[in-house]
Parts: C-alpha cells; structure tokens; sequence
C-alpha cells in the first residue's frame, strides 16, 4: 500500500444520501421523474462553525466522487488527489471540499445500472434520460442535507466545468464563487459528433441487448472503442508525439499486416479494455448524451443568462486543448464582462490538450489558491 504523506487527506470513505422517495420524485428537465435517488459523495477537510468554508467540486464523464484520498485497501488515489489536501490548492486546512457522482452514472448514484425498485431489476434504458441541470438538482439536495446556505465556491472540469456553469445560473444566491475549467456553455456539433460515433460503437456491439444486458455479457469491445474514440479527443498532437511518436510495440519493423504495430495503438487499446473494467456502457450513453444536450443559454443570449449573478468567477482554459479549445471559455468570459462580474480569465500554456486540468495542477493550483484567498477575504 502506498504511504500517505503529510500532504494526502488520508484514508477516506465514500458515504450515500437518499432523497426524492415518492411521492416526492425529482421532476427532471425531460418532464419525467427520478425517485428515489442515492447520492455517492465523499468530503474531505472540516466544515467550520458558521458553515462557510464549504467548497463543491465536480468531477468530469466517467469521473466519481473519489476525488481525493484513498480507499483502504486500494493504492490509486482520487482522481484530482494533485489538487485537494493540505497545502493544495483546494487547501483542507482551511476548506470542506465535497465532490458526489453524479445521477446517470455508476459509481455510487442512482444511474441505469441502478435497481429500479417497481421491477426488483436494473433500470437500463427505462432510466430516464438526465440533463446537467438535473445533476445540479440533487446536488442542491445534497448541500442542503449538509446544513450548508452557501458555499464559498463551486469547481469542475469539462462535464464538471458545466455543472459549476448550470450552479452558477440556476442557484445563484447560493454561492460566492465559481471556477470554471476547460469547458463550453453548449456542444458544438463537432463535439457531439465524437459523441455519437461513440454511442454507435456501444450500440452496434451485440453484447448490448438493447441496453438489457446485466447480468449477462458486457459490451465490452464497443465500450473499449468508445473510450478510445474519447481519449483520443482528451489529448492533443503534441502530447502524442512526446509521448508515442511513430515507435514501434515490441518490434523493430513493421508487421505490413492489421496488428498493432505502433506504441499509440496499444497504448489506446489498453486504455480501451481497462475502462470496461470500471464503467457502465449504459452510463456512458446517458452521460455523453447529457453532455450533449447542454444549452447554458436555453436560445438566450448568453449575457443574459449571467444577469442576476453576484458572483465572482475564475474561468481556466489551456493552449492545447482543441476539445473545448480557449476560443469557447472566452465567450464566458465577455458575457460575464457584459454585465460587469468580477471574472479572472486565465489561459495556461499547456502541451496535454484536454486532460490538462487533470494532470497540469502547478499553475493551476496557484490560481486557484490565490483565486479562493481572495473570495474568502470579501466573503
């Protein structure tokens, strides 16, 4: 087991909330409704007296609630451990930092993998499609079981970067602050093109039964090649070339035949097959397709939609990142301008592309850190 140093938040436990037991379900952005719910979370850090200090952080598509720390009995830390702890950027000394999996997926919170309790089976494609604003919803839930009125400040990358985003315009009143990391108000048809191809590839493998499948065969290859297909997009042309450039797998010449030759196709092919491991097809459907469907603006200008905030924003993009490329994050950055919110734009020179948020945390954690010293002092 690896050691924990002075600066890990230790050994941490995932915990479960319910809500929304029937008659009282969720009534999602698609008319339909959602009860009851589970909710997978972790904290980590204290909440002070008056209950300020409390931050919220969301994790991406196929991310959790294990943001921080580690399981016992489990040598990987959370997937943003780099950036939450002592003396990080989201400092436990001095923050209550919460991270939940979000609804629709199957790390921990109600998702298609889920037992649907009217048929004692798992939802699959019964479970209702789900939107950002949906995930926001239950999070709300959440901080409000927790006691907390307002949180200092909300934090996420990509598909979390949308939900500090949605946080942001749906509850306001609720917050200080929020940061925003390599993300975009809408999905260019670009982006849910990558998407689609994806979903096809899940849907075409015929271990998929139509999404019934648990309990049964996985779709493994399909899956395998979604998660190719999508971290394809999460690096860039540089990071690959460092990394792999034109080497060659275990031989010094090519094969002239269709297996792998190339460090880059097992690489992808590793990624691939280790992610069916850990992931629901049905999740990835239902994530991505969220992704896709949100719209900040809902046909508004987007100017508009910031009109009533109060808060002040950091908004963080990366040179390399073409998946949500700097160009997007700016159009943030001058509605919020428009109506004369406090925003910190700042765009770091990074060769990862996408992933960038994950693993570029030095000058990302010093904004951060300086960005929450400030909102702290003028809470």
């Amino acid at each position: 087991m690896r050691s924990i140093n002075e600066n890990s938040v230790g050994f941490v436990e995932t915990k479960f909330y319910s809500c929304c037991e029937p008659p009282n379900e969720l009534i999602l952005s698609s008319g339909e409704k959602l009860g009851p719910i589970t909710i997978a979370y972790e904290t980590y850090g204290t909440l002070n007296k008056d209950k300020s200090n409390a931050i919220l952080i969301f994790h991406a598509l196929t991310g959790d609630a294990h943001a921080a720390g580690f399981h016992k009995g489990d040598n990987k830390p959370g997937w943003w451990d780099n950036m939450i702890g002592p003396n990080k950027a989201f400092d436990t000394e001095k923050y209550f930092i919460i991270c939940s999996n979000v609804i629709g997926s199957c790390k921990g919170s109600t998702g298609p993998s889920s037992i649907d309790p009217k048929t004692k089976k798992p939802y699959g494609l019964s479970f209702p499609i789900v939107t950002i604003n949906d995930m926001v919803a239950t999070q709300k839930k959440l901080i409000d079981h927790l006691g907390i009125k307002k949180l200092l400040s909300t934090a996420g990358g990509s598909m979390g970067g949308m939900q500090a985003l949605s946080w942001s315009v749906l509850f306001p009143e609720y917050l200080d602050s929020a940061i925003i990391i390599a993300t975009n108000t809408i999905h260019t048809p670009q982006q849910i093109a990558f998407h689609e191809v994806a979903r096809q590839a899940i849907k075409a493998d015929p271990d998929w039964q139509n999404g019934d499948y648990y309990g049964k065969s996985i779709p493994a290859r399909g899956l395998a090649v979604a998660r190719m297909m999508g971290h394809i997009t999460y690096m860039s042309d540089k990071s690959m070339q460092e990394k792999f450039g034109r080497r060659l797998q275990n031989k010094e010449k090519l094969g002239y035949d269709f297996s792998s030759d190339f460090e880059i196709e097992n690489y992808l092919k590793h990624r691939g097959d280790s992610f069916v491991q850990r992931f629901d097809a049905n999740s990835w459907l239902y994530l991505s397709k969220a992704l896709d469907y949100f719209d900040l603006s809902e046909g508004k200008k987007l100017s508009d939609v910031f009109s009533r905030s109060l808060l002040k924003f950091l908004v963080i993009s990366f040179t390399s990142d073409w998946l949500y490329p700097p160009y997007q994050t700016k159009q943030i950055v001058k509605a919020l301008k428009v109506n004369e919110i406090d925003v910190s734009n700042i765009e770091i020179d990074a060769s990862y592309g996408h992933d960038s948020f994950l693993v570029e945390t030095e000058d990302q954690s010093r904004l951060i850190e300086h960005f929450l010293k400030r909102v702290t002092k003028e809470q």
